[in-house]
Parts: structure tokens; C-alpha cells; sequence
């Protein structure tokens, strides 16, 4: 039976806008991955230990925001406006500068690194990076510890995502959104589909393959099609023979490019048609390209799973707005809008019963709300050693700046 609406005015208000007409997806990507250079300078850099000081919170006198994300990241309508925020904005009064700036996290930290060892503002009070660029920004005291007395829908998370390695207790972030890396096609130039990595080596799709920029899932999926349990010890060895494979594809042209966030244009524009890539972003693709062209399968051997992590940078002067925002997003019907939309796993208890009363086929969604059987076909990237994280992240780089 569909769940009732909820009793907040507005929340109740975006539950009837979507069950009426679902959104479309639009595109709003975000320009070219940057330089592999730049990107390994990112990744390899050493890192200092302690950390800032948090800025002093203006919020009570400052009532506005910004929250840099990912492309594709947010609900949004056909004028480009985003429901869910406009909600936010007329409910609380803050008002949100919503940034589609982040490609790439080793992009991205290369971009804002030197500011956040200051302790300086980064232009945002708000942002969303994977699980081990979370860890890095906590572990080096680049974030700031979140009050949870400004977020009591932290009561909503999903208890296996609450102690994390990076993050026991969730002291410094909150989940956003979480996701498959698997393998794409275009159906019309693919007709038999892609079941395994062999498939996507195929000599045929030379040069019209992308692959992405994160290590942890390019050479995740090439780590278990070896065999490797990518979330167990696995050893510099067993990296170093997938990355010979991995090598070996780049610089025979095999794959014609590795990209960010970026790599949907790829697909896109017809310059690839196959790849490795993120699970909710076919929809997007799909999307822009105006048919079911393109479909998503997690490989025979197994996938990546991974999340998104809200933080608070260590110099935002704006930390409560921040946490009142991610206390709204942990509403059960906010998440389920959100999450129908971007086509990720939501990690908000609730949020598939809320998905229910907005659209009931789309609530059942493996790529959104995945059961046990969809879950026991990927793997988590296990956390890396500071030594390790330096040695493969310079290893991956290098291939890219050889390219």
C-alpha cells in the first residue's frame, strides 16, 4: 500500500509534484577532466599531519550556503531548477549556491588542498567526495565535527553505513548517495551486451571505450576479473599485474580515454560506446541522448560499491546553515525525491517506502535500492595504508601521464 504523505507542507507539496509528473533528468556536466599531471600531483603529494583551526560560524546572521557536488547530483526540473532546494530555501530561509564543480576528487583536492591546510574558506560550506577522499580530508582535520543536535534525521542513516573506518560514528560526514561501478553499452552498436571485461576488450571497440579517472574503480573491476577481492589484503603484486593490464590497454588504444564525471560526453557524443562507468549516470545519459540507448550491467565477476560523503569543510563560516541542510536531505521523502531522480542508492531509512508514493516500479529499482543479491555482486575498495595509497595512486597517475 502506498505510504501516506508526509505532513510538512512543503515536503508534501514536492511527494505531488513528482507523483503527478516524474522529473526528467537533465544534464549539467561539468567542463573536461583536468590534466593527469595536475591529478597526480594530487594523489601524490605528501601529507601534513594535525590540522586548522574551524572558522568562527556566522550562520545566525549569514542565512545562505553553498554546496559544491557532482554532475547529475541533484533533483531537477525542466527550467533547470532544482525542487528539492527551492523547498529547502522557502522552509528555512537559506539560501543555497548549488556548485557543479566536482569531476574528479584528486581534481578536485588539487584545486582547494592549499586552502584547507590554511584553514582558509574554499568557497564552499559544503561538499561531497568518495569514501577514501573523506578519509583523507578527516584524517588530515580538514573538516569540521558536525553538531548532531542540528541534525536529528541522523537517527535516519542505515546502521551499516554508521562506523565506518574512515569516520567511526559519523563525527565528520554523512552519506549522500552511493553507487555501482559496472559497465556500459550502446545497445544499437552492442546488441549481445557486455557480461565481462574480456567483452570490453574486445579488439572490435578499440579506441571506443572510456574508462574512469578513479583508480579504486577502474582497477577495481580489472583487480576482480583477476580474482582479487578488491575488499580483502590483497598485495602490491596482484595491483601491479592489473595495472600492467590496465597499461596495456591505454597505450594500445584499446581504451580511447579515461575520464571524471566528464566521461558521460563521451558516450554521449558517440566518441565511446562502451566503458567503464557509474551506475546512476546512464539514466543521465539516457536521458540526454533521448532513449533507452545505453544499459548498465555489474560485471560477471563482480563490481565496485562505493559513497558519496557530505562534510564541512574546515573554513566555512556557515557550519549550522550546512548542517540544517543535511538534516533536511535526511528526510525520507526528501531522499526518495532525490534518489528516483539521480538514480543512487539513497542511504536514508524510509526512503524506499517514500519511494513508493511518488513511483511505485521505479521503488523497486536494483540501482537504488539494491537487495542482498544485488549486493553480493560488488565489492567495497578496501582502505589503503598511507604508503600504499602513494604507491598505487602514483602507479594509476603515470599511466595517465604516459598516455
Amino acid at each position: 500500500m502506498p505510504r501516506s504523505l508526509p505532513e510538512d507542507p512543503l515536503i508534501r507539496r514536492l511527494v505531488q509534484q513528482a507523483r503527478a509528473s516524474q522529473l526528467s533528468r537533465r544534464t549539467v556536466l561539468a567542463g573536461g577532466v583536468g590534466g593527469a599531471a595536475a591529478l597526480a600531483l594530487a594523489a601524490c603529494a605528501p601529507e601534513s599531519s594535525g590540522g586548522p583551526t574551524p572558522a568562527t560560524d556566522q550562520s545566525d546572521s549569514d542565512p545562505t550556503l553553498k554546496w559544491a557536488n557532482w554532475p547529475g547530483y541533484m533533483d531537477e526540473d525542466d527550467e533547470g531548477n532544482y525542487p528539492t532546494l527551492l523547498a529547502f530555501t522557502e522552509q528555512t530561509g537559506i539560501e543555497v549556491d548549488y556548485l557543479v564543480e566536482i569531476n574528479d576528487n584528486n581534481e578536485y583536492y588539487a584545486k582547494v588542498r592549499d586552502q584547507l591546510a590554511l584553514g582558509q574558506d574554499i568557497g564552499a560550506d559544503l561538499i561531497t567526495l568518495t569514501d577514501w577522499m573523506a578519509g583523507r580530508l578527516i584524517r588530515l582535520g580538514y573538516t569540521q565535527e558536525l553538531n548532531e543536535a542540528n541534525i536529528p534525521n541522523k537517527a535516519n542513516l542505515v546502521p551499516d553505513l554508521l562506523n565506518v573506518g574512515f569516520d567511526p560514528g559519523r563525527t565528520h560526514s554523512l552519506p549522500w548517495q552511493g553507487g555501482f561501478a559496472g559497465l556500459c553499452w550502446n545497445k544499437e552498436k552492442l546488441p549481445n551486451g557486455l557480461k565481462t571485461l574480456d567483452d570490453l576488450w574486445d579488439p572490435e571497440l578499440a579506441g571506443k571505450i572510456v574508462v574512469l579517472s578513479e583508480m579504486r574503480d577502474t582497477m577495481g573491476l580489472i583487480l576482480l576479473d583477476q580474482g582479487i577481492d578488491i575488499s580483502q589484503d590483497f598485495s602490491e603484486d596482484d595491483f601491479n599485474a592489473a595495472l600492467d593490464i590496465f597499461r596495456e590497454k591505454v597505450t594500445s588504444g584499446q581504451i580511447g580515454a579515461v575520464r571524471g564525471n566528464s566521461y558521460t560526453q563521451d558516450l554521449i557524443n558517440g566518441d565511446a560506446i562502451a566503458g567503464i562507468v557509474w551506475s546512476g549516470d546512464v539514466t543521465l545519459i539516457n536521458g540526454e541522448v533521448g532513449s533507452d540507448l545505453f544499459e548498465f550491467a555489474i560485471p560477471e565477476s563482480g563490481g565496485t560499491l562505493w559513497n558519496d560523503n557530505l562534510m564541512i569543510p574546515i573554513g566555512s563560516p556557515r557550519k549550522k546553515n550546512a548542517e540544517t541542510l543535511i538534516n533536511y536531505y535526511y528526510e525520507p521523502e526528501v531522499a526518495a525525491e532525490v534518489a528516483l531522480w539521480v538514480n543512487y542508492i539513497t542511504p536514508v531509512v524510509g526512503a524506499k517506502e517514500a519511494a513508493v508514493a511518488i513511483d511505485p516500479e521505479a521503488a523497486e529499482n536494483q540501482l537504488i535500492f539494491p537487495n542482498e543479491e544485488t549486493l553480493a555482486q560488488v565489492k567495497t575498495f578496501r582502505a589503503l595504508t598511507g604508503a600504499e595509497e602513494q604507491s598505487f595512486s602514483t602507479a594509476f597517475q603515470s599511466v595517465l601521464v604516459g598516455a
